[in-house]
């Protein structure tokens, strides 16, 4: 495995994420999947899977890339993040043997996907960077088949390994959990800057397609000035072109006795980004057809008509605006 150190008495530091965790023989990492063994840090839930769905590309959510293009989506179990509010707990934060698992071969993957006609594959559910290698290996097979490759990711990845892993990525949805330090800290055990660090090498030093999104708490990341800090941020680091989704939370792990987020709390949040500058702006999780939209930068026209993951127009041409001629960010 390239991203390791090998240290002494037998100790394997991984070095895929900002945890850099220290492993005796036999022990696993934060994250439940990397495992030191024989002095070699082994990801064991290679080709397992908790199962394969085909999904709509906006579920991811990607509302930019290929609308309406159907996606083999997949994850594995655990996760390098440690978040209280988690929506997949059942599957992050389990031990359950890899045995109980499906066995699906990146091969495996590729002629399901062929079969059904999916534009792409999605890894999502839990974290693809823990499963690196089978990540990897099922994009790189994936590029020679013609199928575009998505990561859903919380980018709390090293910067070497970035460079290896978003080289093999069509797009990718970075999860910003919050624009706090103490957020992070708190609810997510984790940091801020290297998800920051991956979000800005991906938008400017690759050419995988970017989206972005928040999951906003109630009375945790939903005040005005963190989301106007957070969307500043966007646009004096990436520009006014990436497109971010606002979406409400639902009580579930240790954050099982919050309050869900209401319709009105994403709307604040979008009408602060959409003043910010931001020229596309989404909100999800709660349905609405006016902050589902894609609107043209140039004229303000609707582009791409949603009700959620519903299209109900689509006012494009070789991705541009049908109304005035200019071109609409993203892949079509």
């Amino acid at each position: 495995m390239k991203y390791q150190n090998i240290l002494k008495n037998g100790k394997v530091q991984c070095a895929i994420c900002p945890r850099n965790c220290v492993l005796a023989d036999n022990q696993e990492g934060f994250c439940h999947v990397r495992k030191n063994i024989n002095g070699e840090i082994v990801l064991t839930t290679y080709g397992y899977n908790t199962g394969l769905a085909i999904d709509p590309i906006e579920k991811k959510p990607l509302y930019q890339f290929y609308p309406k293009t159907p996606v083999l989506s997949f994850g594995t179990l655990g996760c390098n993040m440690g978040c209280q509010f988690c929506q997949n707990w059942h599957i992050t934060k389990t031990n359950a043997d890899v045995e109980t698992l499906n066995k699906t071969s990146p091969e495996d993957i590729v002629r399901v996907a062929k079969y059904y006609n999916c534009k792409s594959v999605a890894f999502t559910y839990n974290d693809p960077i823990i499963f690196f290698e089978y990540a990897i290996d099922t994009a790189k097979l994936c590029r020679k088949n013609e199928i575009k490759t998505v990561a859903v990711t919380s980018g709390y990845i090293n910067s070497e390994p970035a460079k290896d892993f978003f080289k093999y990525m069509d797009a990718a949805n970075i999860d910003l959990k919050a624009f706090s330090q103490n957020f992070y800290k708190k609810n997510c055990l984790a940091h801020i800057e290297p998800v920051l660090e991956t979000i800005k090498y991906v938008k400017n030093e690759t050419d995988c397609w970017l989206e972005l999104t928040t999951l906003l708490i109630p009375d945790e990341n939903d005040s005005d000035y963190e989301i106007k800090a957070e969307c500043e941020w966007i646009f004096e680091n990436l520009g006014a072109d990436v497109p971010l989704h606002f979406s409400a939370f639902s009580p579930k792990y240790k954050f099982n006795n919050r309050k869900q987020t209401d319709f009105s709390t994403l709307l604040n949040a979008y009408k602060i980004a959409k003043n910010t500058g931001l020229k596309y702006v989404y909100t999800g999780n709660i349905t609405n057809q006016e902050t589902s939209t894609t609107y043209c930068k140039n004229c303000g026209k609707p582009v791409i008509v949603r009700n959620g993951y519903e299209m109900l127009g689509y006012n494009l041409k070789d991705g541009e605006c049908i109304f005035c001629g200019t071109d609409c960010d993203g892949r079509f």
